[in-house]
This record gives C-alpha cells, structure tokens and sequence, in this order.
C-alpha cells in the first residue's frame, strides 16, 4: 500500500489535526524517513491549507532536492576517473558494470579495475562482466591482499596510455566502521589524483535500499572518509522502505545520482526526484 493510502486513512476532510500528528509520524518512521525528514514532513503538513496526495509529493520532492546532472562528469583531459565504494552486500561491483554499461551506450569507452582486493571471487566477479561488456580490465597480479591503491593507479596509467575515456574502479567494500578500509580508500584517493590531474572526477557511493536507516549510517562514514559527488541506491525493487531515500538526501550533501531497480545492465535509471516522490507516495 502506498504511503498516501495509509496516512489518508486517519485524516478527515483534506486538513490534519494535532491528534493525527502522531499517527503521521509513526507511519513516516516506519517507511524509514529518518527523524529529521519525518519531522519536517509533519511540520509542513500541519501548515498546508490541504492535505493531499500531491501536497505529499511535493513536500518529499523539495527534500530531494533537484534533478542530477544527466550523466557522469567528463574530464578535461581523458580519462574521467570514477571511484565507486560501498560495503559488501549492496550490489556494488554489478553497479560498477551497470555504470560501464551505460557510458559505452553514450559512446564513451570505459576501462573496468578491480581494487577490491579483500574479497574472494570481487576481481573474478568484475573481469566476468567486463568480458560480457567487451571493456578492457585491469585487476592484481597478485591477487587478494594486493594494493587496492597499486591497482587503481596502474587502472589510471593505463587509462592514459591507451587513450580510455573513463576508468571505472571498484573499491574494496568492508563494513564501514572499519578504520583500515578508510585509510586504504583515502589512500586510493591520493594515489589517482597524484597520477591525473583532477582525480577522482567522481566518486560514487553505492547504498542498500533494503537496510533502511543503516543505509544512512553507512553514508555519514563514507562521506567523512572520502569526498563523495554521488549516491547509488539499490534494491529499490525489493523494498517498501524508501522512506530511507529522503533521509539519505538530508545526511549527506552528496545528490542522488542513480537508482538500481532490478539485476540487469540496464536496470539503472538517472534519480528522477518526481517520479521516486510519486512512486513512494502512491505505491
């Protein structure tokens, strides 16, 4: 049932009274809004003239913010390096491959890295589908335990040396709370912007949908750790949570730049505040 459907059932006559509040508020939370985002919600509710669906939308739209720019930045010198994080779990290496797959549709051609080094089968898993895209891969010679930041600054070098337009590379995705796996993804940070000039051009955080507020904590240490210009969001098809969207919008000042909705290369859709607004609010 969408989120408009449950709240309209305790409002009478298009207007919210201070009995209903929280009724609202528990509704809110328990599509995982957050506090902040559930309280801003309610306080605009209570003030509107008329309580409806569309009121709603509009409220959680101006909580997203605006639309994302339509595609990944471009440098201005080849390659556009991109930098993509995220724990184990959210789907971040495919994301990776989702991403490559939507350049080389914009004509752009991409190198595909593997610098999760940490995980069994994360270098496999992504030189698998960097042959189904036909891209060029670079992973470790010397496989797990290798230097995740060796491996992103030869991905840049080769990236130069062969005239690549974007280089994709995916980070090693231990728990966020671990303080070595910050270090080494600063490290990897420093190491490509040594190597080119202005990277990286993106860095791309790739989030759970399913985990709610977890979601949220996960994006607060990431983005301390390292500079972030984007959120991934994935599983989207699988969860009724997407209250955790809003509230992933207001902890960290990095926009939401793309939705995961499914397991194909193409299920990757550019975050449209509208269409998510309307999605979450009429079911």
């Amino acid at each position: 049932m969408g989120l408009w459907k449950q709240i309209s059932r305790f409002l009478s006559g298009g207007a919210i009274d201070y009995a209903q509040l929280e009724t609202v508020q528990r509704l809110l939370i328990e599509a995982d809004f957050g506090v902040a985002a559930t309280n801003e919600t309610v306080e605009r509710l209570s003030r509107a003239t008329k309580v409806d669906q569309e009121t709603l939308e509009r409220i959680v739209v101006e909580q997203l913010g605006p639309p994302p720019a339509a595609s990944l930045a471009r440098a201005e010198k080849p390659p556009t390096v991109v930098l993509v994080f995220g724990v184990n779990g959210t789907g971040k290496t495919t994301t990776v491959a989702k991403l490559a797959h939507r350049l080389k549709n914009e004509g752009r051609s991409v190198l595909l890295a593997a610098a999760d080094t940490f995980r069994a089968g994360a270098t496999e898993q992504l030189e698998t589908w960097a042959k189904r895209l036909g891209a060029p891969f670079l992973g470790a010679n010397s496989g797990k335990g290798a230097d995740p930041a060796a491996v992103a600054f030869d991905a840049v070098d080769a990236g130069l040396a062969r005239g690549i337009d974007t280089v994709l590379v995916d980070t090693a995705g231990r728990l966020h709370t671990d303080e070595r796996l910050r270090e080494e993804l600063k490290k990897v940070v420093r190491v490509v912007g040594k190597r080119h000039s202005g990277a990286p051009h993106e860095s791309l955080l790739v989030l759970d949908a399913t985990i709610g507020q977890n979601a949220v904590h996960q994006a607060k240490e990431f983005s301390a750790a390292v500079p972030l210009t984007g959120l991934v969001i994935t599983k989207l098809d699988g969860t009724a949570k997407g209250g955790s969207v809003v509230a992933l919008r207001r902890a960290v000042p990095a926009p939401i730049r793309f939705l995961g909705t499914g397991e194909t290369l193409d299920d990757l859709e550019l975050f449209d505040p509208a269409r998510f607004a309307h999605r979450l609010v009429s079911g």
